[in-house]
């Protein structure tokens, strides 16, 4: 009976993971996609400073990590010092820029699919430059995305989701996109460098360094000079408090995914949070198909649910992985 009460309360908190990963970052993706394409006031102003959403979410994740720090990790001791986050800072600080910029010129289900590809570039630096072996079922996982990808971005758009963006620009907005996968490669290899080397840095270590400098470079970049484009952000929120309660909102879901993230790594492992957040990137996208005005057409329903399946059978193929180490384990 105490077993399954357990059982009971273990598929409780699995839920309110799920729930929680999935409220943060739907509505996050939905206020990115508000305010990167909204006209605000009587004069239909847009906000063009996307960039000034990474300072803003830099400011509020440092402040939420070192209040989780200070409340739950008894002051973070013996942890990887906040110096050693400034190369994986500065590669923090453009990728993600660059996929927030992205939206200038591509609609948020194709900014959601082409980010959903982060394989791609790992596999193509694991075979091309470490000479690592990957399976046929592997290659085949990435075949999946790849085509999906590049037969959405190929169809046409409708003029629908293209009225709505600052300049359509679909070679650029993906470019950007991959470039933002790029950084992101090296942010994680050098993040997973000093968790090897401080086997004490916890997760809210990590979001403190790595916001700390990123608010320190998106403070030079955006307010340096006198005419640095960040007192022009200022101004625009100062003129529509609307956008700029958008932009905190943004930063809050942001800040409150993570704690979801956290709970569900440390109580269900890396492979359930990789399960939920692929599951959530669909969804989101089906939220801005039918609530934010972005009709896509069957062929694109296809390229979508094409890219899922090689993210689901991915996921599949780490699971059945899992499961053989854990049977070795067992036997041994």
């Amino acid at each position: 009976m105490e077993s399954h009460g357990a059982g009971l309360r273990r598929v409780f908190l699995l839920a309110f993971c799920v729930a929680g990963i999935w409220a943060a970052y739907i509505y996050q993706g939905v206020l990115q996609e508000t305010v990167s394409t909204k006209r605000f006031g009587t004069d239909k102003e847009r906000f063009e400073h996307l960039a000034f959403l990474n300072l803003a979410q830099n400011v509020v994740c440092l402040i939420w990590s070192f209040l989780m720090i200070k409340i739950w990790s008894n002051g973070g001791n013996g942890g990887a010092p906040w110096w050693s986050y400034w190369s994986a800072g500065i590669t923090n600080s453009i990728g993600p820029a660059m996929g927030i910029e992205a939206l200038k010129y591509i609609s948020y289900p194709a900014q959601v699919l082409a980010k959903s590809s982060k394989m791609i570039p790992v596999m193509l630096m694991g075979a091309l430059v470490y000479g690592i072996r990957y399976s046929f079922q592997e290659y085949l996982c990435t075949l999946l995305v790849a085509g999906g990808v590049s037969t959405f971005a190929l169809l046409k758009t409708s003029s629908k989701t293209i009225n709505k963006l600052a300049n359509p620009n679909a070679p650029l907005g993906y470019g950007l996109c991959f470039l933002n996968l790029a950084f992101d490669g090296f942010t994680n290899a050098t993040q997973d460098s000093l968790t090897a080397r401080y086997p004490k840095t916890n997760a809210w270590n990590i979001m403190l360094g790595m916001n700390l400098w990123g608010t320190i470079y998106n403070m030079v970049f955006m307010f340096g000079w006198s005419n640095a484009i960040g007192y022009d952000a200022i101004r625009f929120c100062q003129q529509h408090p609307e956008a700029a309660w958008d932009i905190f909102l943004f930063c809050l879901c942001g800040a409150v995914g993570q704690n979801f993230i956290f709970l569900t790594i440390s109580r269900f492992g890396s492979l359930t949070n990789t399960t939920i957040t692929t599951t959530r990137k669909f969804v989101s996208i089906v939220v801005s198909s039918l609530l934010s005005g972005n009709p896509l057409s069957k062929q694109q329903w296809g390229s979508v649910v094409m890219v899922f399946s090689g993210l689901s059978y991915q996921i599949y193929l780490k699971w059945k992985k899992l499961q053989r180490i854990q049977k070795k384990r067992k036997s041994t």
